[in-house]
């Protein structure tokens, strides 16, 4: 896949190249609104991406200023239950490194796999779990965008984890941390998986961001992962979830959510 096309198309489009990307989850679209003299670029429109099905993904590249520094924000991103590819999945954080951008900021919303992570909750990650049966580095290394056997020892960024640490302090927003386990979907998980999941030491269980991160740090970028509690899994309850629910709960963070992002891209 040819993402310095990409990459060339996109900068010949913008006024200056971004320092960062962000990557939003489900239900957290509204941060888009962050954004200042925004250009909106559809996906379908780039070279190389695909079309983004998932509920409440809009499904666009978004250009902008954030805390006066140049952004590029991805309203939606691709998962690997809608039938793409890995390579597909990872195309725009690919496509990213390939602009030179060193720093990425990953969001998604999650199910609570702990009692004291509530819906609402802001978590940011620590380390991950891929438990998706593949990993978007299978097949030839390109070594013109990183080694073959990539460390994953530090794959989220420990001097983020401290200004987000003095920003959080300042404003007095709560934070949770935790370990985030990555499944495949598109069904949610069962009981049973999720009393799993937890034995395992995960915290947290979606079906995103491990892919993307796992590409950005075989790149050399820095991450930061933030996830919302969108709501408990079944470990402790018997109801069915529903789209609106997660919804609901991604809203309930968003306004925390801007304010450190924003300060956060100060800082970087």
């Amino acid at each position: 896949m040819d993402y310095q096309h990409t990459a060339q198309w996109l900068l010949a489009k913008l006024p200056e190249p971004p320092v960062a990307g962000i990557i939003l989850g489900t239900g957290l679209g509204p941060l888009a609104e962050m954004l200042q003299n925004k250009i909106t670029i559809p996906y379908e429109t780039i070279p190389g991406f695909v079309k983004s099905t998932a509920p409440s993904h809009a499904g666009n590249l978004l250009f902008g200023y954030l805390s006066g520094k140049p952004v590029i924000l991805f309203q939606g991103r691709f998962h690997f239950y809608e039938g793409y590819s890995m390579a597909q999945v990872v195309f725009p954080v690919r496509v990213l490194a390939s602009m030179q951008v060193k720093t990425l900021i990953v969001t998604n919303a999650s199910g609570s796999l702990r009692q004291d992570f509530e819906p609402g909750d802001i978590v940011i990650l620590t380390d991950h779990i891929n438990f998706m049966g593949t990993n978007p580095l299978i097949g030839e290394n390109d070594v013109s965008l990183g080694e073959r056997f990539p460390s994953m020892n530090l794959q989220y960024s420990a001097a983020m984890h401290s200004l987000l640490k003095e920003i959080a302090q300042q404003h007095q927003i709560k934070l949770q941390w935790g370990v985030y386990l990555a499944v495949t979907g598109p069904s949610l998980e069962t009981k049973a998986e999720c009393a799993m999941f937890a034995k395992l030491g995960a915290d947290l269980v979606g079906m995103s961001t491990v892919p993307e991160v796992i590409v950005a740090r075989h790149a050399g970028m820095q991450v930061l992962g933030i996830s919302i509690v969108t709501n408990y899994s079944n470990l402790f309850h018997d109801l069915a979830h529903s789209q609106e629910e997660i919804r609901a709960n991604a809203n309930q963070a968003t306004a925390q959510l801007k304010l450190l992002i924003s300060e956060l891209i100060i800082r970087i």
